[in-house]
C-alpha cells in the first residue's frame, strides 16, 4: 500500500533565546552553573515529575501512539493514526500521545470517536504548542526527558506512526529500554510498511552485520499496515505478559487529596 499526499510546510522556527524562561532551560544544558540555579532547577524538576504523576496515575491501562505532529487531516496517515486510536479503544485501552497536531490528534480523535478515553502529554516549546482538541486529561510538561517518561511510565506499549526526528528519538529510546531491560518486553509496533520498511531493512541487515545488535534485538517490533492488528498485539502482551485486567482501576486515597 503506497501513501503519498503532499506535505505541508515546516513551521517556521520562532525560537527567542533572550525570554527568561528559554534562557533558563539553554543553561541547563551548557555546563556548570551556580550552585543555586542548579537547585532550583532541580526542584522545578521534580515538581514537574509530581505533577505529572499524580494527573496521570488514574487514567487507567495505556497505550502511547508516536507519531509526527506535521501531518493534516486530509492526508492517509493522519486517517491511519485515527483508526489505530479507535482500535485501540476497542480492545480495552487508553489512548496516550503527546497531545500535539497531526498523528497525536488523529490517534486522540480516533478514541474519542470510539468512546474511549484520550490523554495527551503536551510540551511546552518557547511558542507554546497547543493541545489538541481531543483530549480528555492533559497534561504539559517543560522538559522533553520528563514528557517522555510519562509517555513511558504509563503505557503498556507504543505504537509509532511515520514521523521525523521526535519520533525516531521516542521510538529508539523505548527500543533501548526494552533492550537493555529498564522495561519489561513491552510491544512496540511500527505501523506504515511503506513508511518503515527502509529502515526496518537498514537494522536487520546493517546493524546485524555489524554486531551492534544481536539476533533477539531485531525482534522487539512488529510492522503492519492494519491499526487492528496492531491494537492485538499490545491487547495480547498487556493481558499475557503482564496479567493486565481492564477493570482494575487504582484507590484513590483522601489524604493525598485524590
Amino acid at each position: 500500500m503506497s501513501i503519498t499526499a503532499e506535505q505541508p510546510p515546516a513551521p517556521e522556527r520562532q525560537d527567542d533565546p533572550t525570554d527568561p524562561s528559554r534562557r533558563s532551560e539553554l543553561r541547563f544544558l551548557e555546563g556548570p552553573q551556580p550552585r543555586g540555579f542548579e537547585l532550583r532547577l532541580a526542584i522545578r524538576i521534580f515538581l514537574e515529575f509530581i505533577r505529572g504523576f499524580r494527573t496521570l496515575h488514574f487514567v487507567g491501562p495505556c497505550a502511547t501512539v508516536f507519531g509526527s505532529a506535521r501531518f493534516a487531516e486530509g492526508h492517509p496517515y493522519y486517517r491511519l493514526a485515527r483508526e489505530v486510536g479507535a482500535q485501540l479503544v476497542g480492545v480495552g485501552f487508553t489512548v496516550m500521545t503527546g497531545g500535539g497536531p497531526g498523528i497525536m490528534e488523529a490517534a486522540n480523535r480516533g478514541a474519542r470517536d470510539a468512546g474511549g478515553r484520550s490523554v495527551g502529554c503536551n510540551i511546552l516549546l518557547p511558542k507554546e504548542q497547543a493541545h489538541n482538541a481531543y483530549l480528555d486529561i492533559v497534561v504539559s510538561f517543560k522538559h522533553f526527558f520528563v514528557r517522555k517518561t510519562m509517555l513511558v511510565k504509563y503505557s503498556y506499549g507504543f505504537i509509532v506512526m511515520p514521523g521525523g526526528f521526535g519520533t525516531f528519538d521516542e521510538m529508539f529510546e523505548a527500543l533501548t529500554l526494552i533492550q537493555t531491560g529498564k522495561v519489561a518486553g513491552f510491544p512496540v509496533v511500527l505501523v506504515g510498511r511503506d513508511f518503515w520498511q527502509p529502515l526496518v531493512d537498514y537494522i536487520t541487515t546493517t546493524l546485524l552485520r555489524e554486531g551492534t545488535i544481536d539476533d533477539r534485538d531485531a525482534l522487539l517490533f512488529h510492522l503492519t499496515d492494519s491499526p487492528l492488528e496492531a491494537a492485538e498485539i499490545l491487547r495480547d502482551a498487556a493481558i499475557q505478559k503482564f496479567g493486565l485486567t481492564y477493570t482494575h482501576r487504582h484507590r484513590r486515597r483522601w489524604y493525598l487529596f485524590e
